[in-house]
């Protein structure tokens, strides 16, 4: 009777531990159940992006951190924190651990039976079982039911627009630390800031980032590219409204990164960028006076460096002009023009757009310029076309910027700020009156013609270098990249659209050169765009912008002659 007894009382309190457990589930069902429906209410009043691709991350601690919401410069929520639902266990109150770690694997097959069945038998009374369930997920643990596993409410960041804005964003842990990107640069602040209601606000317009992302993601299929960057800048101080790194990754999604997706090409690669170069080396050189428009170079035949050949891709095999030399990107008109200027001159002048210094910006994934320890006379001629000297796209499109607004550098930024930015001078207005001459004759009459948008006056210069390949230079790897500004008249924005090895088409008659593969891109962005940010378009048949464009002595007869 006595051990009847004794069976009856553990019956009975195994029961009533059961019903406890089914009574404590249904009680956090109800409240997860409105947590859903606030979930979709937030989906449906944020934008969707298509392509979503994947992430990778470390373990975490028990506890949640708090932080404060990140939004794009009109305010547009781009991540933020939403209550979730985890399970835990207490082996203690488990009584059957296999036949709970049975049920658990049955719910959650990516568990490691092994490792869970050592966690329930273990001496503690708190072990996770899995964090952030879905809602599907927690509804089937309920109906379960399993004495000893229970409900623990957590917060989860989350982030509306998944991959558009993955680079800049970066992530966060499951312990809800900043793991990259802003997330990362700003952790204590985020945290910190939490309670005020107070987001941060990015310089990054996310209707801007939606379109660079479409039309980069488009010209990468096109052109069967490894991987892609695109970059937008305001001219006048600083402010990133976009920055694109394909492929990318859904920072929703840490535990299934892929690694190389996570690599920012915009800011952590350093690259060769070719003749983009060009424009530095023609703006410090005319800036310094060692040239001039008048001036005219030799580009008859290549020039001999030790084993090397400096020679140009499209020889016109003739003297040209300064003007001719920038439009039809002669390499061999641009070494002699380095030349002219100085080495010791170049360094310095490169130096002064922080071209040879790690960007300061408010990410951690920043790359460190390579250049050589030795500035000789064949470093000089090479670095003044793009080759022997590697950057990442963030540099080259703060430089630039500088040859376009009046000759001031911004530091490009992340922060949308309220307050007018300072810049330094780096070239007179001038020579940066000059510059804008030479930008809008490249996309007029020469080589990024495709860059063209009807009535954004677009300026900008090809940009198309060879990789290095095993130490030696690969004609079939390169990258092709295009920079430019718009209006030329009044530069608001530059734009950077580079592509990774990339492959000619039919289309492009099998050429996969910056003109061919990125220029059109910049083409449909600044269409798009430019009514977007309000600029309003213009004809390049006022008289003012002809002024303000024209490049006096090279008349329409000799662009006409110069572009055949």
């Amino acid at each position: 009777m006595v051990e009847r007894a004794i069976k009856m009382e553990g019956s009975v309190s195994g029961a009533i531990s059961l019903c406890k457990s089914r009574l404590f589930f249904a009680l956090a069902f109800f409240a997860v159940s409105y947590l859903i429906v606030a979930v979709r209410i937030f989906e449906l009043t944020t934008i969707s992006e298509e392509n979503i691709q994947d992430i990778t991350i470390p373990q975490m601690s028990e506890h949640k951190t708090k932080r404060t919401n990140i939004v794009d410069r009109n305010g547009v929520l781009l991540s933020t924190n939403l209550k979730t639902i985890s399970i835990y266990a207490n082996p203690q109150k488990i009584i059957n651990h296999e036949e709970a770690a049975k049920h658990l694997i049955n719910l959650f097959p990516t568990l490691s039976e092994e490792k869970l069945l050592a966690e329930l038998h273990s001496d503690k009374n708190f072990v996770w079982v899995k964090r952030n369930l879905s809602p599907r997920e927690f509804e089937a643990v309920i109906d379960v039911g399993i004495p000893g596993v229970y409900p623990r409410e957590e917060e989860k960041r989350v982030y509306p627009h998944e991959n558009l804005v993955s680079h800049i964003l970066g992530f966060v842990g499951l312990d809800g630390n900043g793991l990259s990107g802003v997330e990362k640069f700003y952790n204590k602040k985020l945290i910190a800031d939490s309670e005020k209601e107070n987001p941060l606000k990015l310089s990054i317009d996310v209707r801007v980032q939606d379109i660079m992302h479409k039309e980069l993601s488009a010209n990468m299929r096109r052109f069967n590219a490894i991987g892609a960057a695109g970059i937008i800048m305001d001219a006048n101080n600083g402010e990133i409204i976009s920055m694109v790194s394909l492929p990318d990754f859904d920072p929703n999604k840490p535990d299934l990164v892929k690694k190389d997706h996570t690599f920012n090409r915009g800011t952590l690669g350093v690259y060769e960028m070719g003749s983009i170069f060009k424009a530095f080396t023609i703006a410090g050189a005319m800036d310094e006076k060692a040239i001039s428009f008048a001036d005219m170079f030799d580009a008859t035949k290549p020039i001999r460096i030790g084993k090397h050949t400096i020679s140009d891709y499209h020889a016109k095999n003739k003297w040209l002009s300064v003007p001719e030399v920038f439009m039809h990107s002669s390499n061999i008109g641009m070494a002699k023009i380095a030349l002219e200027w100085g080495e010791s001159k170049q360094k310095k002048f490169l130096e002064k757009l922080n071209l040879l210094e790690e960007m300061k910006l408010e990410i951690g994934e920043k790359g460190k310029p390579i250049y050589p320890s030795k500035w000789s006379k064949a470093s000089a001629m090479t670095i003044s076309f793009g080759h022997g000297m590697a950057v990442t796209p963030m540099h080259v499109v703060a430089a630039m910027a500088a040859m376009v607004n009046g000759g001031d550098y911004y530091f490009p930024t992340f922060i949308k700020s309220e307050e007018k930015a300072e810049g330094k001078k780096v070239i007179s207005k001038k020579t940066s009156d000059k510059m804008r001459k030479l930008l809008r004759l490249v996309v007029a009459h020469g080589t990024g013609s495709f860059a063209e948008a009807k009535g954004y006056l677009v300026g900008g210069k090809t940009g198309t270098a060879e990789k290095l390949v095993d130490g030696k230079y690969d004609s079939k790897s390169r990258m092709s990249s295009f920079m430019a500004a718009f209006p030329m008249h009044e530069p608001k924005y530059v734009i950077l659209v580079m592509l990774d090895e990339p492959k000619g088409d039919k289309e492009s008659f099998g050429y996969a050169t910056g003109g061919y593969t990125a220029a059109p891109v910049v083409s449909r962005v600044v269409s798009k765009i430019g009514p977007m940010l309000g600029i309003a378009p213009t004809s390049d048949e006022d008289p003012k912008i002809i002024e303000a464009l024209e490049i006096k002595g090279f008349s329409e007869e000799k662009k006409e002659v110069a572009a055949n």
